[in-house]
């Protein structure tokens, strides 16, 4: 109904783009689910909701895992209905030379970021389209977040750009597939580029049966370095994205980038693709950081 308070469910939304999400959704007074593997996180930003007046509705989850995203789900149509606006936000992140990169780092990256996404879709789609049905004022949007990473390819970056360019296809199909079935839940993808989150260091959650039984490669370090400064260099905050997203969804935008000036690379390489040549360097225009990783690469 018009008047009914929304209802938000975020997973990763203990720290980074999650947590602002939530703080922009309690300023408006909506019912918020907050799903973390984080404990601590979970815990602290579910008090600063609660403190700002707000229902929430906090439970540890690992996206990885299907049974605790459906969990999620029972939990929140108990507590709260069908929500309008589910994030699919929560990710990690593992760099290096492609063929450097362990079986485990490939298991709990896409585990993660890829799995996590399609859990989050199964589980709450089909309870977001009843009550489509049944309320003809209701409008639901599903939020994945993706990564510039899914539009491009930056070397020593090869399992994230995977799994990210996964998150891309799966929302655009998504996107198109609640078309076939419904005017009034839609879909939504997020491009971030380099924004200072805690994606740098998502390492310190990697459960202990996803960790690798040897130290990290030369690649690894040097490409960990690399996304350290990035990220924490960005000059976009998660709070300025948390706004680009909530007007994004209210007015029905699909495609949501943090920094639309780097779209250019990616008409790069849709031309690179479309005329058949070879892909064009991702440093062209700073070639001073492509000198700087194959000499820190091939010395070792």
């Amino acid at each position: 109904m018009s008047g009914t308070v929304k209802t938000l469910v975020i997973t990763g939304a203990g720290s980074g783009f999650g947590l602002e999400f939530a703080r922009l959704g309690a300023s408006r007074g909506y019912n918020l689910v907050l799903a973390d593997v984080e404990q601590a996180t979970l815990d602290a930003a579910a008090s600063e909701m609660v403190a700002a007046g707000v229902q929430v509705l906090a439970q540890r989850v690992d996206v990885s895992k299907h049974e605790q995203i459906e969990a999620l789900a029972a939990a929140t149509q108990a507590r709260f209905g069908a929500p309008n606006w589910v994030f699919n936000n929560a990710g990690v992140g593992s760099g290096g030379l492609i063929w450097e990169n362990t079986l485990k780092d490939w298991e709990w990256v896409m585990g993660v970021n890829v799995m996590g996404v399609v859990y989050g879709i199964k589980a709450f789609t089909p309870m977001m389209l009843e009550r489509a049905k049944a309320e003809a004022d209701y409008r639901g949007c599903i939020v994945n977040t993706a990564s510039m990473a899914g539009m491009l390819n930056a070397p020593t970056m090869g399992v994230y750009n995977a799994s990210k360019h996964a998150v891309v296809a799966i929302s655009e199909t998504l996107y198109q597939d609640l078309k076939l079935v419904s005017d009034q839940v839609t879909a939504a993808v997020l491009c971030p580029y380099f924004v200072a989150t805690g994606i740098a260091n998502s390492h310190r959650n990697r459960p202990a049966d996803m960790k690798n039984d040897t130290g990290p490669t030369l690649s690894q370090l040097v490409a960990q370095a690399q996304s350290s400064k990035a990220v924490s260099s960005g000059k976009i905050t998660a709070p300025m994205i948390a706004e680009r997203v909530f007007h994004a969804i209210e007015n029905e935008k699909f495609y949501i980038f943090s920094h639309p000036n780097a779209l250019g690379n990616v008409a790069t390489r849709m031309t690179d693709i479309t005329e058949m040549r070879n892909p064009t360097d991702p440093f062209a225009e700073r070639p001073e950081i492509s000198a700087s990783l194959k000499a820190k690469l091939r010395a070792g």
